[in-house]
């Protein structure tokens, strides 16, 4: 398995594989052949970035089979899903602020699958040679917002608030999430932790029916969904996603 890192250090944005706790410094285009340099750069010296910049990241609502018996919901005949804004992104280590007209603010740890090849109206098969990996997600949600009004749920709004989507700290390639988990701690206490082959849509799946009529494009991000144990985060706390083989996306709200 490859874990690609975007970082900066010393004024300048760079991105390579991550091997231990040294980056292996590449060039070129992370979607195309990077390539390496042969520099290497301690982590600890770096500033983690966004692994990816999105033109868009999509996030699906109502994919696991245990949350959707528990909230008695039938399953969707397609991915139900809405889109997050770029000013929605943070990196992991950052402070995501939480005004004052977001109430009561929810985590919700998911995968996250980043795309690595342009494609549209595609099969499932041949989605998968679209994925380039895979990467730890918290869809942050304003629930005050989100059910302001009966008539109209607002999810861009409530979802598409600055650094409410927190993304990263790697991508990992070959990852096999049929055998992976998502593990949600708050201020280090387990709050979520489901298995990722409860999904009603597997990624392939995903990939391909949002693909139809939509345009997806090298480094957009696909979060998954959540599943059963997301919670209110209040100002102060730490949230950690960790994926088994991507690792641990940290952030403090403030």
């Amino acid at each position: 398995m490859t874990r690609w890192i975007r970082y900066r250090y010393d004024g300048r944005e760079g991105f390579g594989r991550l091997d231990g706790e040294t980056i292996l410094v590449h060039e070129g285009d992370l979607f195309g052949a990077p390539v390496p340099t042969g520099r290497s750069l301690p982590l600890a010296e770096v500033r983690v970035d966004l692994p990816c910049r999105p033109s868009k990241l999509i996030a699906l609502w109502n994919n696991f089979r245990s949350m959707a018996e528990k909230q008695n919901l039938a399953h969707p005949q397609a991915p139900l899903f809405f889109v997050k804004p770029p000013n929605s992104y943070a990196a992991h280590g950052e402070t995501v602020a939480m005004p004052e007209a977001a109430g009561r603010v929810l985590y919700e740890g998911e995968l996250g699958i980043v795309i690595g090849r342009r494609g549209r109206d595609l099969t499932p098969a041949a989605a998968a040679d679209h994925i380039f990996g895979y990467t730890c997600l918290n869809d942050v949600t304003s629930l005050d917002i989100l059910r302001a009004d009966e008539s109209f749920p607002q999810w861009t709004r409530s979802k598409g608030l600055d650094g409410f989507s927190p993304f990263g700290p790697v991508i990992a390639t070959d990852l096999d999430p049929d055998a992976a988990r998502v593990v949600v701690r708050l201020d280090g206490q387990e709050r979520q932790n489901y298995p990722l082959s409860d999904m009603i849509y597997s990624p392939r799946e995903v990939v391909a029916m949002i693909s139809q009529g939509l345009t997806l494009e090298p480094g957009d991000v696909i979060a998954c969904g959540t599943s059963n144990g997301a919670g209110t985060i209040k100002r102060g706390m730490r949230v950690e996603v960790e994926i088994a083989g991507i690792g641990v996306l940290e952030n403090r709200f403030a």
